[in-house]
């Protein structure tokens, strides 16, 4: 029976370090694969020393020196499965904590080595029973409390980690809680309680139960990452390596028990033919019963490429709606890689917000994925597969936080918009394996033919919405409109209502200035120098310029409350230009100009508001005169034919320039040169020039070149403005 046991240890040892060997070549620098390699060779060492321990076989010299091995390294196995513990889940809290205590934890091991722990060993019904030493206590002390942090640390790390990683460390978890507690129950607590140390041929058995528990981590579970080719080449290697063991064994048994040690060598060769073809015939169906559980445990998620994309082309081509192809795409995708998740995240566009679509078992928020969208946002690459990235990269740590094992951009690859359209998410495969290059040049061309599809349904959601969309805008606009416009309103009142009672409150005192100035340059104040009274005159006609700007300001808030009435009396036209000119002469006098007005000898009475008339004259000629240059040239007429009267003023002027002409009589308008010549307009003069003109049934005369001069005036026609003779008796 002890060749059982034997078998039995030798496979756990054999699986163990086949899967250290196949971490380290994968993963030589990493703290994780070195670890759990320094478990994997002091678990093999200590099966070992407790194989030769119990083999009576052995002298007890022999025996008590296995022991020392026996209690070393089972007590630095489980130094090095805390350590590994700690390096896989990465708790820097209890690391920190580790080594801290290293110095007494190695002691203790130590300690293990010499005749504190074990004492002696005599011989007991067959097997070889231990005697201990005084320090047994502090050995068992130490041994249980690192059991029990292995426990506290993967308890506490399960719980606030998630997805693939959480699932992991569930296995693990449970494998240690199967084998462990039995390990020290068989091997340590029950053989020093009762003396019954035959418990120790069987006490390894347990550890079957941690090896398969790690095993199953990496095949389902995706422990260490693996890759596919390790994985399936470390379960060869493990099978083949179990089967020539069983029939080493076999054969060795069969010698022993069927010759017994009789020499026969006829005999004895005969059997070994006899099992070496029984191997050779046997190896077929072993080696197909291998592949085809291997086969299921490693490609049971293949698929038919050019099928996969088939299905996804006939998907594109019946679906124009964005989520119903995008739903669709991910069920297809979904049931050919087997993942865990199918996620598809549309940006943000001028008609709609981010988007997350697809198949989820874990119910990833779109927060989650916007994070990992965030971050690959600046990598130049179209797919992005978690375990090709770094380790200890931010982007794989984020990946791997939740639970993202590939990530393809949906942009095309001629296209200049290299943030595309959104992003394609998937999963770890439930199967546990990698995604493969089969894989990535999948999604690769699945993603190329889905942006343009997608981009298309964009372009559809964007024209069916139009109307509403554009409806929503012109409501908003109107509101926005009505709503300035109500304030415009407002301040438009508000600042007529400020010009009507400034210029009723202006108007009064402005008169009583003018009159009195008037007074003096009359002389009803006593003589006055020449000096006084040219300083008087122009003051004078600045006052005349205020009683006109009122005037007009007047007038425009009259036109705003429609109280602008035309007040038609019989008027010499003639003789009311003859007086504003003899007004100005001092202004065009002071300048150095030319003013020339020609008055007719005769003139017919006309129909006319002589006061808003008046205002429009004086506002043609002083324009004039301010818009020429010193020593130029104005000249007045007043014409009449049979059916008009024509008034005109022209100067040689700065003139208007072409552009702006069109502009001139708009209110508050002034060209650009005019703001330069003179600073202090208003833009009001020729405004209500032309309505008082418009207002009378007259038109206004305009000409002008820049540089060349202006020509301002106006006709009416005499049917319009005769006066009526009285009716004769």
């Amino acid at each position: 029976m002890l060749d059982v046991y034997l078998i039995i240890d030798l496979i756990i040892i054999v699986a163990l370090i086949v899967l250290s060997a196949a971490v380290l070549v994968q993963k030589a620098k990493s703290v994780t694969s070195i670890t759990f390699a320094a478990l994997a060779a002091s678990v093999a060492v200590w099966i070992i020393a407790n194989y030769i321990s119990n083999d009576i076989g052995r002298s007890p010299e022999t025996a008590l020196k296995a022991n020392y091995f026996v209690f070393f390294f089972s007590y630095f196995t489980a130094v090095n499965l805390l350590h590994f513990t700690i390096s896989l889940v990465q708790d820097e809290r209890a690391r920190k904590i580790f080594k801290a205590l290293y110095v007494p934890i190695f002691l203790v091991g130590l300690m293990s080595f010499t005749a504190l722990v074990p004492a002696g060993v005599h011989l007991q019904d067959n097997v070889y029973a231990v005697e201990f030493g005084a320090g047994l206590p502090v050995y068992f002390v130490f041994l249980v409390s690192m059991i029990a942090a292995i426990f506290v640390v993967l308890k506490k790390n399960i719980k606030r980690s998630k997805g693939a990683q959480k699932t992991r460390l569930k296995t693990i978890y449970r494998s240690f809680a199967y084998s462990l507690p039995l390990l020290v129950l068989m091997l340590f607590i029950l053989p020093v309680a009762t003396g019954w140390f035959g418990l120790t041929n069987i006490g390894i058995v347990p550890m079957a139960a941690f090896v398969g528990g790690m095993y199953y981590a990496v095949f389902k579970h995706r422990l260490f990452d693996l890759r596919l080719v390790v994985v399936r080449s470390l379960a060869y290697v493990f099978t083949l390596g179990l089967i020539l063991t069983i029939y080493a064994l076999i054969s060795f048994e069969a010698s022993k028990y069927l010759f017994n040690g009789s020499g026969n060598e006829n005999w004895r060769t005969l059997t070994n033919v006899i099992l070496v073809i029984f191997a050779a015939v046997s190896y077929g169906p072993v080696k197909r019963t291998f592949n085809r559980v291997s086969d299921k445990l490693f490609y049971r998620d293949a698929y038919d490429a050019q099928t996969f994309l088939n299905d996804i082309n006939k998907a594109v081509v019946a679906n124009v709606d964005v989520e119903k192809l995008l739903r669709d795409s991910a069920g297809i995708i979904n049931s050919y890689i087997k993942s865990t998740s199918v996620l598809f995240y549309l940006r943000s566009t001028e008609y709609s917000s981010p988007r997350m679509l697809g198949v989820d078992s874990r119910q990833l928020s779109i927060e989650d994925l916007m994070i990992v969208a965030d971050t690959i946002a600046d990598s130049s690459q179209k797919i992005l597969v978690a375990e090709d990235l770094e380790e200890q990269s931010a982007l794989r740590k984020l990946m791997r936080k939740y639970d993202i094992a590939l990530i393809s951009r949906l942009v095309t690859d001629y296209g200049i918009d290299t943030e595309g359209v959104g992003y394609l998410a998937l999963g770890y495969k439930k199967s546990g394996n990698p995604y493969n290059k089969q894989d990535v040049d999948v999604i690769k061309i699945i993603s190329g033919e889905l942006v343009i599809a997608v981009q298309n349904g964009l372009r559809f959601e964007e024209i069916e919405n139009f109307n509403v969309t554009l409806q929503q805008k012109v409501n908003d606009a109107t509101k926005r409109l009505k709503k300035a416009n109500d304030k415009l309103k407002a301040m438009d009142e508000t600042k007529d209502e400020f010009i009507s009672m400034a210029s009723h409150q202006l108007r009064t005192p402005l008169t009583s200035v003018k009159g009195y100035v008037s007074m003096v340059l009359e002389g009803d104040a006593g003589p006055i120098t020449d000096m006084q009274k040219k300083l008087l005159e122009q003051s004078f006609i600045s006052s005349q310029r205020m009683v006109f700007l009122i005037a007009d300001l007047l007038n425009l808030s009259r036109l705003k409350t429609g109280k602008f009435v035309i007040d038609a009396l019989p008027t010499n036209l003639s003789d009311v230009i003859a007086g504003e000119v003899q007004q100005l002469r001092e202004t065009a006098a002071g300048k150095n100009m030319t003013l020339t007005y020609n008055q007719p000898d005769s003139f017919p009475t006309l129909m006319l508001d002589e006061t808003k008339i008046r205002q429009v004259i004086m506002n043609f000629v002083d324009n004039a005169i301010y818009y020429t240059p010193a020593g130029g040239k104005i000249d007045i007429s007043l014409t009449e034919n049979d059916k008009s009267v024509e008034f005109r003023v022209k100067d040689n002027g700065i003139g208007v320039p072409e552009s702006e002409q069109h502009n001139l009589f708009n209110k508050f308008f002034r060209a650009k040169n005019a703001q330069k010549a003179r600073p202090d307009g208003t833009g009001l003069g020729l405004f209500m020039a032309k309505k008082v003109i418009v207002a009378q049934g007259g038109a206004l005369i305009f000409e002008s070149k820049v540089g060349k001069g202006s020509t301002f005036g106006f006709s009416f026609a005499k049917d319009k403005l005769k006066v009526d003779e009285p009716a004769q008796a």
